[in-house]
């Protein structure tokens, strides 16, 4: 029989920009457009400022281990993978970010970058930077679920995600559960947001009938992979046709769409693609999202 996943709770000791405290007052419409969200706040507490200079703080973190995986959950932030790691090479397989430093794009405030983020019941979670209740539930077959929970206040719904790992996979598994505490007909979405670290070389792979993008709420949408028009303000139709602008071209990896005509000598490594291809990161010289839109696919990755 394989050994039981180790779980145990261990303090992390993270460099931090810390939040300063909430505004007193409660804030119940918040003005910034969110990602097509309504700008309800209350009665989430409302943070509009971070520390500029850092702290070593220390994080309450729960530590699942198997002979495949070790697996970082900060239940302090929303619940979060923080790390997860590969044992059989050192591997970060999602991006752990060296440093807690919130952005102000939370509907709430505070969101960070990194791991994986789990929303609910809209994006990007209102409680990300807020702690749940962490319960561990241990199974006769040695595996091991971590259930991270939460009431929702602004529509006392309530939420649950179990990290689960067994003893003898190299994968995580997620289980959730989520429960409409009141009479009324509640809408909500539920998604996992999974950090990658990338470079001018990775390439995202969406369905084969994924055929068109959209950003959040659907303010900007592309055909895909190929775009042939304007999208986050990037003439990709004009690049298309005409080639990258140079003040748009990647800082290495030149693919050779890039390079002078007259040399054509690139990095061999480099593969061949169009420049209005959406799914090479070298090709999007502006911070984008690009969510696939009517796939019946069930994978993507990159």
């Amino acid at each position: 029989m394989s050994e039981p996943v180790v779980v145990r709770h261990e303090p992390v000791v993270l460099r931090t920009y810390e939040p300063h405290a909430p505004d007193k007052n409660p804030m119940f419409l918040e003005k910034r457009v969110f990602q097509g969200s309504s700008g309800r706040v209350y009665p989430l507490p409302f943070i509009d400022r971070v520390a500029e200079v850092p702290t070593q703080h220390t994080w309450d973190a729960v530590m699942m281990e198997n002979a495949y995986l070790s697996v970082m959950i900060l239940p302090e932030l929303g619940g979060r993978i923080y790390r997860a790691t590969d044992k059989t090479n050192g591997y970060d397989f999602v991006y752990c970010n060296p440093v807690i430093k919130p952005a102000l794009v939370g509907l709430a405030g505070p969101w960070i970058s990194g791991g994986i983020e789990f929303n609910w019941p809209q994006h990007h979670r209102p409680s990300t930077y807020m702690p749940t209740d962490t319960e561990i539930e241990k199974h006769s077959d040695g595996a091991v679920t971590v259930w991270l929970s939460e009431h929702e206040p602004m529509t006392r719904m309530k939420g649950m995600h179990g990290v689960c790992l067994y003893p003898d996979k190299s994968y995580i598994e997620l289980k959730v559960r989520a429960y409409n505490r009141t009479t009324d007909v509640q809408t909500f979405l539920w998604w996992a947001n999974v950090a990658t670290r990338v470079h001018e070389k990775y390439q995202s792979f969406f369905p084969p009938d994924a055929t068109y993008v959209a950003d959040h709420a659907k303010r900007a949408v592309s055909t895909y992979p190929l775009c042939s028009g304007y999208y986050y303000g990037v003439n990709y139709a004009a690049r298309g046709e005409d080639g990258v602008p140079s003040h748009e071209r990647p800082r290495q990896y030149l693919p050779p769409h890039c390079l002078d005509p007259k040399s054509r000598a690139s990095d061999s490594l480099v593969p061949r693609y169009v420049p209005n291809d959406l799914s090479w990161y070298a090709n999007i010289p502006v911070p984008t999202s690009y969510m696939c839109m009517g796939s019946r696919g069930d994978f993507f990755g990159g």
